[in-house]
């Protein structure tokens, strides 16, 4: 799967990274704990969220994670996006919230991390 295709997926919009929506993604991982991120994610992943922190950027630089969403329609200041931007990360937004987003990427083909069958 592609970024892009998750973006369809979940209906989301860009924030940063318009150039990268072609990476391809082996999983995802659904957390507001970056403890739980930086434990259980894979390389090549996305990370949904609801953390709006410099925090989520600088965890995703750590695990080579490619995309960011933020769900239930958040958004990150420009500080946060101007940190994304500058590692090339792809951030973007869904309107769905944490549970049905899993949920869609899951039922759409996309793995989970570590434990290889929960989201």
């Amino acid at each position: 799967m592609t970024v892009r295709d998750a973006m369809g997926i979940l209906d989301a919009t860009v924030l940063v990274g318009e150039d990268n929506l072609d990476q391809e993604v082996r999983s995802a991982c659904g957390s507001d704990m970056m403890s739980d991120v930086l434990a259980f994610s894979k390389d090549h992943s996305i990370l949904l969220t609801g953390l709006c922190n410099p925090q989520v950027i600088r965890t995703a630089e750590m695990l080579d994670i490619v995309c960011i969403i933020f769900v239930r329609g958040k958004r990150p200041d420009d500080a946060v996006l101007d940190m994304a931007r500058d590692r090339d990360l792809v951030v973007l937004s869904t309107q769905h919230r944490m549970f049905s987003s899993c949920g869609l990427l899951y039922k759409a083909g996309l793995g989970a991390g570590a434990f290889g069958g929960a989201l």
